[in-house]
């Protein structure tokens, strides 16, 4: 199924990658609407009033991306009812929605719940042990998915993305943080050592495009570049690319469960949605620094 001219929706649509999703799907020309009630108010995806609307815009809808989540490892420690009720019962609320509208395709957006890796990389048949309440709500929400396809034949493409970095990420995030210390003169950092694979965001909505064209009943995939970096290599990588030293300052601090370690296999993503990644982690972190200081 080719995107162009087909009907979506996206939830989360605000969001980091939901703001670039938006723009390439119409690009291509793909109709994009967003969830809103009949007075064209946004909709929560927790309450179960969206379910019982007559929402009739969604009757000749193609697919839905499901975005929409609390994404934040250190806010589902200090909230995690908001986190499971967000990601879970809002994942519940959306399948019903595909369910009563006759919506035949899902695109959900998981994350690596593969806890600590038994083997590197990391390949979609690695065990799953999420260890925080964050990758344990993307789980359940996948297994819903699967009870939703295996029960009502709803389509389900789950993506499982690793660290997504790009311009417009939230200046929360580690590489926007590091590029905005580094502008400052000093970065204070908590561990040098953890090593990530790091996605840039237009390779990462290329991998959304070909899901939601992928013809195939459920599958899973992951989505990285399939190398790992340390947040020490990636402070001399943003300083090299500035010409400039910064302060660095390293407090010591280990996160709860941190994992040292972790990048993926995208063997399955090549091989079946045609996939692979573009942006290596130099020319991605240039591209970003260049879109925070335009010539």
């Amino acid at each position: 199924m080719r995107l162009s001219e087909k009907r979506v929706i996206i939830t989360g649509a605000n969001g980091f990658v939901g703001r670039h999703l938006v723009n390439a799907l119409n690009g291509m020309g793909s109709s994009v609407t967003l969830l809103k009630d009949i007075n064209g108010n946004s909709l929560d995806i927790r309450k179960k009033d969206l379910i019982k609307s007559s929402l009739d815009y969604l009757r000749d809808v193609d697919v839905i991306y499901h975005l929409a989540a609390i994404a934040s490892v250190n806010s589902s420690y200090e909230n995690p009812h908001d986190t499971y009720e967000t990601n879970v019962l809002g994942t519940l609320n959306i399948l019903e929605l595909c369910r009563l509208y006759d919506i035949n395709k899902i695109v959900y957006a998981s994350s690596y719940v593969y806890g600590k890796p038994h083997y590197l990389p990391i390949d979609e048949n690695h065990m799953t042990n999420p260890t925080n309440p964050y990758s344990r709500s993307k789980l359940i929400g996948e297994d819903l998915c699967k009870s939703y396809h295996d029960d009502f034949g709803i389509k389900c493409v789950v993506l499982r993305p690793f660290n997504i970095y790009g311009p417009g990420q939230r200046s929360d995030f580690l590489i926007p943080m590091i590029i905005s210390c580094i502008k400052s003169g000093e970065v204070i950092v908590r561990d040098p050592e953890p090593k990530r694979d790091f996605i840039y965001i237009t390779d990462m909505i290329d991998a959304y495009i070909r899901a939601g064209e992928y013809e195939g009943d459920f599958d899973i995939f992951n989505i990285g570049y399939g190398e790992s970096y340390s947040v020490k290599e990636i402070i001399e990588k943003i300083m090299k690319l500035y010409g400039s030293e910064a302060r660095v300052i390293y407090r010591g601090e280990r996160r709860r469960n941190e994992i040292m370690d972790c990048y993926s296999s995208t063997k399955k993503a090549k091989d079946i949605l045609g996939w692979s990644p573009h942006i290596n982690i130099d020319e991605g972190l240039r591209l970003m620094i260049n879109s925070l200081n335009p010539c």
